[in-house]
Parts: structure tokens; C-alpha cells; sequence
């Protein structure tokens, strides 16, 4: 008869080969390492691309109507005019571009910093490049002394676009909706026939490396009208799309949540 009852050397030799083939426990520090430098690394990334691709940003008042309504979230293409050295512009007063691209044209909607004090974002439609001429006649946007061709809005589109402003300021009797065409290129402006502040301005020559922007709301819109020229390099990037319309006030208990307007293009 055989005796198959393992010895106590066989016993020891398989809890060691069990042994060896367990992974090594790690310690409570190499596994805080790990996570950590995993987190950093992912965050890095994320602000990487936020800082030179795209990031979003929030519409927090009525400049931009009819373009963008408050509430409204969108992204902003940082690409759009050239990729630069990530994070470069906080270590110099501008970006620094490996890969240049053609320079913010008339009709684009650009996110920039506002050049009366930096630490402000402010998103307007460039409607004057370099070498142009920008004057204004009763209300009426010229370009080189060429009017700006637009027509008015009417209609079940003017209607809804009037349905959606629910700000008091608005008197929907005074509105006028127009659309406007830059370089074959249309977009909606709105006008308040009883706001007569700024009916004529100008002729503005724009200097090079420097455009002149306007809201949309062009009668409650504080703009290059006012305070000058945006400088190219504050331009952080071109508005592309809504991605989220939510406005939560809590001071009036008021929600609005507009998801017809998620995934409109920003042209």
C-alpha cells in the first residue's frame, strides 16, 4: 500500500509556490502614490486640453441676443486660430502659437479677455478686422462706408425668438430682429426702436492686430463702441455650440431649462 499523504517539505513547497504566485500586497503608501499620481496625471491632461483645444464656458447676460441666450453653455474652440504652448499664456502676457491659423474674419463669435481689465471673459461677434473702417448711421452697421446688408425677421422664427426673452427690460412692442450677412455669412441682430443711446459712431479705422466687436443685442451690449479694440492676442477662441441651456435663479425661484437649444451650432 501506498502512502500518499504529502510530508511536511511537499506541504512547505506548495504554500511557497502558492505564495509566488499571489501578487505582492502593496503597502497603504505605494497605493496613495499610485492614485495620486494616476488623479494628477488625468487632471493635467484635462487642463491641457482646456487650455489649447477646448473649453466651456457660460453666457451669464443678454449681450449676445439673439445669438445666445442667458443660460446658455457653449463650447469654445481654442484651436480655431492656432494651437498653442499649453498654460504658455499665464507665464507671458500672451499665448505663444506652434501652429498658426488664419486670424478671427468678420462674423465670427469670439470668447476674449476684456482689455479694460484681463481678469474678465467677454464673448462678442467680430464685426471690423484690421484696415477696416467701422462707422455706424442710425443704427445702420457700415463696413469700408458700405452698409451691412440685413433684412427684418418676421414670423413664427421672430415669434418664438420674442417668446424666449423673459427679461422685463424687453418690451417686445420696441423689438426689431434682423438678419444680418457678413461675407456670405447670415446671423441674427437684434434692435430697440425707443433706445436712441448709440443711433450713430464713428468712423472708426481699426489698427492692425486688433478688431471691433459688437453684441448681437446691439442696443444693451457693452462693446468696442465703447471702450476700443480687442487686441488679438486676448482672443482665447471661437464659439462653436451650445451644449446646455440652464438658467437656475434662486433670488426669483426661477428655472429655465431650454433643451430644444442643445446642440445649436454658433455661427
Amino acid at each position: 500500500m501506498v502512502d500518499s499523504t504529502p510530508n511536511n517539505k511537499e506541504v512547505q513547497q506548495n504554500q511557497k509556490d502558492k505564495a509566488a504566485k499571489q501578487p505582492a500586497k502593496k503597502t497603504k503608501k505605494q497605493w496613495l502614490i499610485e492614485n495620486v499620481t494616476s488623479l494628477g496625471l488625468a487632471l493635467l491632461l484635462v487642463f491641457m486640453v482646456r487650455s489649447s483645444i477646448v473649453e466651456a464656458f457660460k453666457i451669464p447676460s443678454g449681450s449676445m441676443i439673439p445669438t445666445l441666450l442667458i443660460g446658455d453653455h457653449i463650447f469654445v474652440n481654442k484651436f480655431a486660430y492656432g494651437l498653442k504652448i499649453p498654460f504658455s499664456d499665464l507665464v507671458t502676457d500672451h499665448p505663444i502659437y506652434i501652429v498658426n491659423r488664419e486670424p478671427p474674419k468678420r462674423g465670427d463669435i469670439v470668447v476674449f479677455k476684456y482689455p479694460k481689465d484681463e481678469s474678465y471673459y467677454y464673448i462678442k461677434r467680430v464685426v471690423g478686422v484690421p484696415g477696416d473702417v467701422i462707422e455706424i448711421r442710425n443704427k445702420i452697421l457700415h463696413i469700408n462706408n458700405k452698409p451691412v446688408v440685413r433684412e427684418s425677421l418676421h414670423g413664427e422664427k421672430a415669434e418664438k425668438i420674442f417668446e424666449g426673452l423673459d427679461d422685463p427690460k424687453y418690451s417686445r412692442n420696441n423689438l426689431e430682429i434682423y438678419k444680418e450677412n457678413f461675407d456670405s455669412s447670415d446671423h441674427l441682430i437684434m434692435h430697440d426702436r425707443a433706445n436712441f443711446l448709440d443711433e450713430n459712431r464713428g468712423p472708426i479705422a481699426i489698427p492692425p492686430e486688433s478688431l471691433f466687436v459688437m453684441g448681437d443685442n446691439r442696443d444693451f451690449s457693452n462693446d468696442s463702441r465703447f471702450w476700443g479694440f480687442v487686441p488679438f492676442k486676448n482672443v482665447k477662441g471661437k464659439a462653436m455650440v451650445i451644449w446646455l441651456s440652464l438658467w437656475i435663479s434662486l433670488s426669483d425661484s426661477q428655472l429655465v431649462f431650454r433643451p430644444s437649444r442643445i446642440g445649436t451650432l454658433l455661427r
